[in-house]
């Protein structure tokens, strides 16, 4: 059995980790344009305080007793990125190899501990994350995608992951393209404070759209970067499409994209508020896989989680890595 077969048939969820860039920039003041924490890996100190960001979620997982999703650290390396990041788009794709080279790392210094480690393979937007303002067309998004999927099917990852689609176009050409390359893949779409994408559809339409379009391929579908009381509602109206969403990845804090967009303070929210937000939503979503944390959430986010959702588990969130959010960040656009 695979490591996603694996994750599909589990009986509690999987962990993976959380607000991954929020915690670089802002709690641990590195910088990059554009938000995009893959230039990093050519960054010794920033390689070191990944592998500690890791570590902690690992180390959680371990006292769970429950599997572990590994994100690549890829979210902003579609080859389109290049040339806002001064990088050709040879370069691109070098750092996404050397991000799943990096993962392979953590996983074998883990799986003896943790087992099984999903090695995902993160796809994130070719345009700003929170603004669709120019919606590509599924055949364009796919052949935009391209040259990163391939790259982390040959890097040897055990599935793709579509993170904070804001539309079912993109959503629809990456997942077409993980089909050309042979790969389970996930999609993962963000809403709105009113629970919609930004492009005004529903969570619902978007589900249905994407799965008409390809066959009902994903494996399962996400919510990520937004607070649970941004789409509690939709998934409380039911609805056999609930049943396609197997992840959550929240943000910590309520405010809308525009707000965290122009925010130089982190909005780290109520990590036991955020704890207990999840107690409900496992009510909602009865199939479950993946939980974790998206913008503003560390490891005390994630711990309070696990608490909830693995009770027997002895989770203590005081030993994990957490940091102190600096008391100033500006990141470099």
């Amino acid at each position: 059995m695979s490591y996603v077969d694996t994750l599909l048939k589990a009986e509690r969820p999987f962990l993976t980790d959380g607000g991954f860039e929020t915690w670089l920039f802002f709690q641990q003041g590195f910088e990059a344009p554009q938000f995009a924490a893959i230039v990093l890996m050519d960054d010794d100190d920033a390689r070191q305080a990944m592998r500690r960001y890791f570590d902690g979620f690992l180390t959680m997982a371990s006292n769970a007793r429950t599997g572990f999703v590994l994100d690549t650290n890829t979210w902003r390396g579609c080859t389109r990125w290049a040339p806002a990041l001064n990088k050709s788009a040879g370069q691109m794709l070098r750092l996404t190899m050397d991000a799943v080279a990096f993962a392979k790392d953590v996983r074998a210094d883990w799986q003896s501990r943790v087992s099984p480690i999903v090695l995902n393979g993160v796809v994130g937007p070719a345009g700003d994350g929170y603004a669709p303002e120019d919606v590509p067309e599924a055949e364009a998004s796919r052949e935009m995608h391209r040259p990163q999927v391939d790259c982390l099917a040959r890097a040897g990852v055990d599935m793709i992951s579509a993170l904070t689609m804001t539309n079912t176009n993109e959503a629809i050409g990456i997942t077409r393209t993980a089909i050309d390359v042979g790969l389970p893949i996930v999609v993962s779409f963000t809403v709105e404070t009113n629970g919609c994408l930004p492009t005004g559809e529903s969570l619902e339409q978007a589900v249905g759209r994407v799965d008409a379009a390809t066959g009902e391929a994903p494996v399962y579908y996400m919510v990520n970067c937004a607070h649970p009381d941004h789409f509690r509602d939709a998934l409380q109206a039911g609805g056999g499409w609930v049943g396609r969403i197997g992840g959550v990845r929240a943000n910590a804090s309520r405010q809308s994209h525009a707000e965290l967009d122009a925010a130089v303070f982190l909005d780290d929210g109520d990590p036991e508020e955020f704890g207990s937000l999840h107690s409900e939503l496992v009510e909602l979503l009865p199939n479950l896989r993946v939980v974790g944390g998206c913008c503003g959430t560390d490891h005390r986010h994630v711990g309070c989680v696990s608490q909830r959702l693995h009770p027997k588990a002895a989770n203590d969130v005081s030993g994990l890595v957490a940091h102190e959010p600096l008391e100033e960040s500006s990141v470099t656009d």
